[in-house]
């Protein structure tokens, strides 16, 4: 798999793939996240590719003191394939090289399968309570 930046012309693909990963839902609109993460850091938005398909993505952040993670996929037929952990690798290292000292991310709980996943390259959930208000309604 070849990791490389997102580029304009990957939309579609990457909308699709996250629609084939069951990341979209009813309340954010994928374009418009994609839009307004292309203007606050298009370097840490990455996708990964194999034989010229999109088969993976990540999203990521870093506000100075703390890192994020949105959007990790990986296309259901390339899973268990080391890709999930590539990416996450991929933008660990963009992001410790920028001096960010921790990196969060949330996941739906009911998705055991990827907090298996996370909990197996070395992440652990922390005793917090994720909240949320949205400023701008995406529909």
């Amino acid at each position: 798999m070849n990791i490389r930046t997102y580029q304009d012309s990957d939309e579609d693909a990457v909308i699709g793939l996250w629609n084939e990963c069951g990341l979209v839902v009813a309340h954010n609109d994928p374009r418009k996240d994609i839009a307004r993460k292309l203007e606050v850091g298009r370097d840490l938005f990455l996708v990964g590719v194999v034989n010229d398909q999109i088969v993976a993505s990540v999203m990521g952040g870093y506000d100075g003191h703390r890192g994020w993670v949105n959007y990790l996929a990986v296309s259901p037929d390339q899973q268990r394939k080391s890709y999930g952990t590539v990416m996450m690798r991929a933008i660990e290292k963009i992001l410790l090289v920028r001096g960010c000292p921790k990196l969060n991310l949330q996941v739906r709980r009911a998705n055991t399968a990827i907090i298996d996943f996370y909990n197996s390259i070395g992440y652990g959930e922390d005793a917090v309570v994720s909240m949320g208000k949205r400023l701008i309604p995406d529909h």
